[in-house]
């Protein structure tokens, strides 16, 4: 099954050695599918999935939330998700139209 939209998305993680600290990031992608969301640990139905948001942090990134049944989900972005946010609520907007 081919992903509607994608978002890349990134993860810092902290890792200490000896006597340093140092931070490790991630460059992850986010799916959209017809029937769910799948990010690198976690997949949702969409019909777990509520809502998404975002909240810009700085000039161009920020957060991605993503309001599910087992709670909300926040996900680190550098460019904004508009065009990922969009085709979730066409999708959305879809499938409540079959109903």
């Amino acid at each position: 099954m081919d992903w509607i939209a994608v978002q890349p998305y990134y993860k810092v993680e902290r890792e200490i050695t000896g006597i340093e600290q140092q931070s490790v990031v991630s460059e992850r992608a986010m799916y959209l599918y017809p029937d769910k969301i799948v990010t690198w640990r976690r997949e949702f139905s969409l019909n777990d999935v509520f809502d998404m948001s975002f909240r810009r942090m700085g000039a161009e990134g920020g957060i991605l939330y993503l309001h599910t049944k087992r709670g909300v989900y926040s996900y680190t972005v550098k460019i904004g998700p508009d065009p990922f946010m969009k085709a979730y609520r066409a999708l959305q907007t879809d499938q409540r139209n079959k109903l």
